[in-house]
């Protein structure tokens, strides 16, 4: 049965993100590469062979779309996200990289999606987020559509912010309270929705904790 939980869904929550990120954008992945850890680690892990359709939920600027169709080129590669700001760049940069060929970009809503509506087609292998349930208003509405949106034998990828379960206090609370300035909030209860979302689509589970907590990894699999 699904965890009885409230959740609340920010209606403006596009121009939320783009009036955060209109102008960070253009220094996000500068400033990023130095604490979002374990997303080469989750591009590595995909395994996306040849003909292999991968969905990156949230994609921002497209740093991780292209970083993985550089490692799986056979591939076709598909991101989406809520703020047209982080689009804008994202287009320019995949064009930039000459890979427009080989990834497909629009805007949508990560708790509300369709893949038959946005791509013409009615699931992916693979399915990843990185660093983005903890900037989700609703975020287990946002699982729930992924896990809907895996193709038979597909698996969903996740890493995000843990709760530096083995990390001094200070630094959790430093790191925490600057976090909050972007709107981001690591979900502490993440592994029982985990738990809750593979018991209820027949999916299995595996979640461990990356740098002595630092960061959470998941992989859900069909």
């Amino acid at each position: 049965m699904m965890l009885d939980r409230a959740v609340t869904i920010v209606p403006d929550h596009a121009d939320h993100m783009d009036a955060i990120y209109r102008y960070q954008r253009h220094i996000y992945d500068a400033s990023r590469k130095y604490y979002l850890l374990g997303r080469d680690r989750l591009i590595q892990d995909l395994n996306a062979g040849p003909g292999t359709h991968v969905l990156e939920v949230g994609c921002g600027t497209g740093r991780n779309l292209i970083e993985a169709a550089r490692m799986w080129p056979r591939a076709r590669f598909y991101g989406f996200d809520i703020s047209q700001a982080m689009l804008d760049t994202a287009t320019a940069s995949v064009a930039r990289n000459g890979l427009a060929g080989q990834i497909a970009l629009t805007q949508g809503d990560a708790t509300d999606f369709e893949a038959r509506k946005l791509w013409g087609r009615d699931g992916f292998d693979r399915i990843f987020l990185s660093y983005t349930l903890s900037m989700i208003p609703g975020w287990e509405l946002a699982l729930d559509e992924a896990a809907r949106a895996l193709a038979p034998d597909g698996s969903l990828h996740i890493v995000d912010f843990g709760q530096q379960e083995r990390l001094p206090g200070m630094f959790r609370d430093i790191l925490f309270g600057w976090l909050r300035r972007f709107d981001v909030s690591p979900r502490g209860d993440m592994l029982p929705v985990l738990e809750d979302v593979a018991a209820r689509n027949r999916l299995t589970l595996d979640f461990a904790p990356l740098y002595r907590g630092y960061a959470w990894s998941a992989v859900l699999r069909r």
